[in-house]
């Protein structure tokens, strides 16, 4: 479902007619556009408030000066104003399209009063009340909230030049080109792609903790698949102004009624008037420095209970932030009970860049709230909920009648049209030829049938052992079955002349909460002591980037299963059964020690296994597909324990072992300095095992930066059968580098990092089997710290790598840079 969104956005992204508005024309609303200018330079002016006298519907100027705005019911008047200039009012055109440029005269005796002391300025004053009522007007502080959402997500290519429609190989899509239309915000022409609607009841409690919405209805252009819906309500999109800090796709924007609001922003009073009987106050306010995370825009305050009757906030387009041009979230709020101010609208439009040239996306979410209830118990049914977002696939999508009733915002004509146009696309016959080219490449897959053929990128690999490596692997669709997943591979060396397979099915009992089977087999090379985060073995990447021939890789053959099961959202339990046997080679023998202390050679070495693995992250989020889930955090630790039990003599096993592994992630925001992501580690082996059975600390002999491994660490380097590690690495978005004249316009990022591990290897187990050269057990704890630049070109992170101790150890490296590709905003 996510790849057929992403290949219409890139279908209809090489395939857009560019248009301008044309003449005035007669409408059923006022739309306006034009430019702000600076009556004595002529230079443009940004974030420069325009708005209706008297009416709540403003926008304010973009870095060029610019501005688009639009409303139904208007005056005769329209205003721009702007600390240290005199506001400007002009006569305006009801029902029309128009353009209507300012040039205001700066106003030397405002701008003399902006040097006075703090506290003189009137805006201060209502900061301060602000900051007195933020705890009562903060719709968090209840211990329990419910109401019913409608949220409607679109989706619009834009800004596509003429050359691209008159290319051959859209001629079967020609008629998508009747549905573009001009955006009265940003004056780029659009294309419509893509809408989708839900209906949904939220409920939140305190104590004790529950979050959970439940999907009532949804409807998507051109989609049959409901996962989407997930993004639909509320709980994945949240935006509260009275947080000190807000997170727009990164943390650390700060809020315009923030704590320490007076140290990154301007404000000015502009207004005052009677708003759904309430007198209240608009305020505008914009940034003390670029780069910063900050926004600029207006809000209207309501006098005596000093809450927020609406706000505008808007993302200048030389903030830190990548792949977005411009954001423009509006907020309205509503009185309940006579003193409780809720949310009653968001509107949110933000003008996405998907390259550095003219092309690009409108993304925009509407949404309202009704039926809003505090304090009140949560429905028994609703706490039974296994997952924080409940979906029932068998009665969410409704009929055009239920619609028709429960869509508090109508559809404009080109929404309506989006349901049908997409539908067409889908139709045409060319459209299945490119969509399985664009799969393949989005997702290193190419269909054939009911079946993926891929990864491509494993297809071909060479390390020392098996020489050339080639390699054909695939995986049935959910075309086959949405319950049972086949999968599978083969391989060939040609230095070994081997061959290598494995096989492995899955069955989702089922979806949500998650309940799955799988059964594997695997006879191939295997990389001990890599972390799971490292290329492939068979990643073509790995054989390009290694900085160290590939000879310690072992032969592996073992049979797998496991059974998951869900609690619910967050919390869920593996019990895996293992059985394998590990097979020496000439550069990493099996050599165990007899009781004289002689060794002899041995063929393999073979164990069995029992695992059972703890999962819990507090409120953590997911994104389900139908077989496989991927996690979008949670703001609280996560927690993962795994016990292992290897009892001897079950199908051959020789040793008789237990290991304990407790690890816990946290991402903590540490705004306005970025934010940190630290993982702690602990473990114990209790028992006599060799050496490829203790815990070979993961390492990396490549020049790609493995965020989970020890990047100065051979493999095969240190073993301990007891350890502790901590990885810490500390983002800083741009605060040092976004002060820096001319430096800042790269937009880089700092980062800092450091690796901490500490271990013991008890004699019992170093008279196991002799250890390969190289391979070492730890007398004082390893260290290595980094620092480096991330968001250099949008996509990679270099960082330069010191290792701090065992600086005497054979084939090592002191210093190096790493590099690693990473998609951020």
């Amino acid at each position: 479902m996510i790849r057929k969104i992403i290949f219409i956005t890139l279908l209809v992204l090489v395939s857009i007619n560019y248009q301008l508005p044309g003449q005035t024309s007669k409408l059923s609303q006022t739309i306006i556009s034009g430019v702000v200018y600076d009556s004595v330079t002529g230079e443009p002016l940004p974030f420069v408030n325009v708005g209706f006298v008297h009416n709540m519907v403003g926008t304010i100027t973009d870095i060029n000066g610019s501005y688009n705005i639009k409303s139904a019911n208007v005056g005769d008047t329209i205003v721009a104003t702007c600390l240290g200039y005199i506001p400007s009012k002009l006569k305006i055109k009801k029902n029309t399209i128009q353009i209507v440029n300012f040039y205001m005269v700066a106003d030397n005796l405002e701008l003399a009063e902006v040097m006075v002391t703090p506290g003189e300025n009137p805006a201060f004053k209502m900061l301060d009340n602000i900051k007195k009522r933020k705890k009562y007007n903060n719709p968090d502080r209840f211990n329990s909230v419910q109401y019913k959402s409608y949220n409607k997500l679109r989706l619009d290519i834009n800004n596509i030049d003429e050359d691209f429609k008159k290319q051959k190989v859209f001629n079967q899509f020609q008629f998508v080109f009747e549905h573009i239309d001009t955006s009265e915000m940003f004056g780029k022409n659009f294309l419509p792609i893509l809408i989708s609607e839900t209906v949904s009841r939220f409920y939140s409690q305190k104590s004790p903790p529950i979050e959970k919405e439940v999907i009532e209805a949804f409807k998507v252009s051109g989609i049959e698949n409901t996962t989407v819906s997930q993004f639909s309500g509320k709980m994945y999109q949240k935006l509260n102004v009275y947080d000190n800090f807000i997170t727009l796709f990164e943390p650390g924007f700060v809020s315009p009624i923030s704590d320490i609001g007076r140290l990154y922003y301007k404000y000015l009073i502009e207004d005052s008037s009677s708003i759904d009987d309430s007198w209240c106050y608009k305020i505008s306010f914009k940034p003390k420095r670029t780069k910063e995370r900050t926004f600029y825009g207006y809000f209207w305050v309501a006098d005596t209970s000093w809450a927020i009757k609406k706000i505008q906030l808007r993302v200048s387009s030389d903030v830190n932030i990548n792949f977005m041009n411009d954001l423009v979230a509006v907020n309205e709020y509503q009185k309940i009970n006579d003193s409780i101010w809720f949310l009653k609208k968001e509107d949110m439009f933000i003008d996405f860049n998907l390259t550095d040239q003219t092309y690009g996306f409108f993304g925009r979410k509407q949404a309202t709230y009704e039926d809003i209830k505090f304090n009140e118990p949560i429905p028994e049914n609703v706490e039974k909920l296994m997952t924080n977002t409940y979906v029932d696939e068998d009665s969410v999508i409704k009929d055009d009648a239920y619609w028709e009733t429960h869509r508090d915002l109508q559809l404009d004509e080109k929404e309506k049209e989006i349901y049908t146009m997409v539908d067409s696309v889908k139709e045409v016959p060319m459209f299945k030829s490119i969509y399985s080219i664009m799969e393949m490449l989005v997702n290193y897959y190419y269909i054939v049938g009911p079946v993926e053929i891929g990864p491509y990128y494993t297809m071909y690999s060479h390390n020392v052992i098996e020489g050339h490596r080639f390699k054909l692997s695939g995986r049935t669709r959910n075309e086959f079955s949405t319950k049972y997943m086949f999968g599978g591979h083969i391989a060939y060396g040609t230095d070994d002349q081997k061959f290598k397979y494995g096989a492995y099915v899955d069955y989702m009992v089922k979806k949500n909460p998650r309940r799955c089977i799988e059964l594997s087999y695997y006879n191939d090379m295997r990389q001990l002591g890599k972390s799971q985060n490292a290329f492939l073995d068979d990643n073509i990447l790995e054989t390009i980037l290694r900085r160290r021939p590939n000879y310690k890789l072992t032969m592996v053959e073992q049979y797998n299963g496991f059974y998951e099961h869900e609690w619910f959202q967050g919390f869920s339990n593996k019990i895996s059964f293992t059985h394998q046997t590990i097979f020496p080679t000439q550069y990493v023998p099996f050599e165990p020690y007899a009781s004289d202390g002689t060794t002899s050679h041995i063929n393999s070495l073979t164990t069995t296994e029992l695992k059972f693995n703890t999962h819990f992250g507090y409120k953590e989020k997911f994104l389900w597909g139908k077989f496989e889930r991927a996690s979008l955090g949670s703001k609280y630790p996560v927690i993962d324990i795994n016990l292992t039990y290897s009892p001897k003599g079950l199908l051959g096993n020789k040793y008789d072992f237990i290991k304990v592994q407790a690890q816990v992630y946290d991402k903590i925001l540490t705004s306005p300095f970025g934010f940190t992501r630290c993982w702690f580690t602990a473990g114990k082996i209790i028992g006599s095992v060799p050496y490829p059975l203790l815990e070979l600390h993961q390492g990396n002999e490549t020049y790609a930066n493995d965020i989970y491994a020890y990047n100065m660490m051979n493999y095969y380097e240190f073993a301990s059968d007891e350890y502790m590690s901590i990885f810490a690495e500390q983002h800083l978005q741009g605060f040092f580098m976004n002060k820096i004249p001319l430096i800042r316009r790269l937009e880089w990022r700092e980062i800092a990092s450091v690796k901490f591990l500490t271990g013991h290897l008890s004699e019992e187990n170093q008279n196991v089997m002799a250890f390969p050269q190289g391979l070492t057990g730890l007398s004082k704890p390893y260290m290595e710290v980094g620092t480096g630049l991330e968001n250099i070109f949008k996509f990679f992170r270099v960082e330069a790598v010191w290792r701090l101790s065992y600086l005497d150890n054979p084939d090592i490296q002191k210093f190096s840079v790493r590099a690693l590709m990473q998609i951020t905003f």
